[in-house]
């Protein structure tokens, strides 16, 4: 079969095109803005790319057209599709249909840690002998995708809150029907589709009606939203992290304890940072183990865990200055990540460096709350390109040690001119961000 799929350069949508190559189908493509990484994972899969949604692509004839949520009313191809009656299915329901259906599937939900926590369960399974399928919304550095399709009976995948197509308002995950569901947190997020928080809880609510009586829910104790969503009702089994009656971690100098309940499971020693790492640890572990992996086998396995590209990724090291990357943009995020770096820079400067560049960040709906989160940077710099408020007065109670920018260039001489020797740089957004992480080791190179 023949499919195209519009809006396929989305990191879901780039997985399911992987997903369905290595079915064996014919695959093509269209967005308006191809980057890396999905564009380069795209070409490795021999996958055609075409930009722009120019209506002359129906002459492809594909069988089916796969349409992405970034794709709405008016886009010219889709409008072409809906005239000549052509067939057309949203990502999440082909995902299913096409994959999930026969699989255990292992669905993470959650605001925060998604794709982290789906690479970290991916990796314990692998480690663990079970060859698992994945889909994850960042590249995940030890298997060098974003997707993979096997044999195995298992499946890991992203389970995403935002909804599913213009033309399905559910939530993705509804479509997934896993056995096993990670809750991650659930904070307020979405503003452009969802009007406030119970919303969301409804849509967690929706997901949890679909878990079997025989499946499991691993979800953090440390949020009162995903306790309401459990109370509206639950028929399955449910494992609690991060409290001390469940799954929870104890950070020693050198090593963190992994223990559920009473019960020591082993030490973990790695490299990542902060305790909404060791949280998403903590789920990893639990989900594996109700597919079978012991939690002293995802605990080693972890010892030798890659994070996800794009969660604090060491971009270079350039006049003595670090630079990382990060996907942060909600206010949490950035937060925890900041409160993470501070752990390993001690006393060293901190620079942060905030595109605020998903829909709910250009609505201002977190701006009351940005200057907060930015706390454990020493200095911190804002692109406000395209922002429907003002970043200088969100900012303001930052003082001097907050500076805002409109231009990218100058953005980065700002940037590069404050940093000295020792500093860290690191850069957020959940964008490409104007190739800024190069333009800052040129500079300070």
């Amino acid at each position: 079969m023949h499919i195209h799929i519009l809006g396929i350069c989305g990191t879901f949508m780039g997985g399911i095109a992987a997903l369905a190559k290595s079915s064996g189908h014919r695959v093509t493509g269209c967005d308006a803005a191809v980057y890396p990484p999905m564009s380069t994972q795209l070409e490795m899969f021999g996958i055609e790319l075409i930009e722009g949604y120019d209506p002359a692509q129906i002459k492809l004839a594909p069988d089916l057209y796969v349409i992405g949520n970034v794709v709405s009313r008016g886009n010219p191809l889709m409008e072409a599709i809906l005239d000549q009656n052509l067939p057309y299915v949203s990502g999440p329901q082909w995902l299913y249909e096409n994959i999930l259906k026969d699989k255990w599937v292992i669905a993470v939900a959650g605001t925060h840690g998604k794709t982290t926590t789906t690479s970290m369960l991916a990796w314990i399974l692998e480690y663990g002998g079970l060859n698992p399928g994945f889909l994850i919304g960042g590249v995940a550095q030890n298997f060098g995708v974003s997707a993979r399709l096997t044999d195995s009976p298992f499946f890991a995948i992203e389970a995403d809150e935002y909804d599913t197509a213009f033309f399905d308002k559910r939530s993705k995950f509804v479509h997934y029907h896993p056995r096993t569901a990670v809750l991650n947190n659930l904070e307020y997020d979405h503003a452009d589709i969802f009007p406030d928080l119970a919303a969301i809880e409804t849509q967690f609510h929706h997901l949890v009606r679909t878990i079997p009586s025989g499946g499991l829910i691993v979800a953090n104790a440390c949020g009162e939203s995903l306790r309401r969503v459990l109370e509206r009702g639950c028929w399955s089994p449910v494992e609690w992290f991060g409290n001390d009656a469940g799954w929870h971690a104890l950070l020693r100098e050198e090593h963190t304890d992994i223990l559920c309940g009473d019960k020591f499971e082993g030490a973990l020693r790695w490299d990542l940072l902060g305790a909404h790492n060791r949280s998403n640890a903590l789920a990893a572990i639990a989900a594996a183990r109700h597919c079978g992996v012991p939690p002293e086998t995802g605990i080693d396995a972890l010892s030798k865990f890659m994070n996800v590209k794009r969660r604090m990724e060491l971009r270079g090291i350039a006049g003595g200055v670090a630079v990382y990357d990060d996907f942060a943009h909600h206010p949490t995020a950035i937060a925890t990540t900041l409160a993470g770096l501070r752990e390993k820079a001690g006393s060293a400067r901190i620079i942060a460096v905030l595109e605020p560049r998903s829909n709910t960040m250009k609505m201002g709906v977190m701006k009351d709350a940005l200057a907060g989160s930015l706390i454990d940077a020493d200095l911190v710099f804002c692109f406000d390109r395209d922002l429907g408020w003002d970043a200088k007065s969100a900012l303001s109670s930052l003082g001097e040690n907050a500076d805002v920018k409109s231009d990218l260039e100058g953005l980065v001489e700002a940037i590069a001119g404050s940093a000295k020797p020792g500093d860290t740089i690191l850069v957020m957004s959940n964008g490409s961000f104007g190739g800024i992480h190069q333009k800052l080791l040129a500079a300070l190179g």
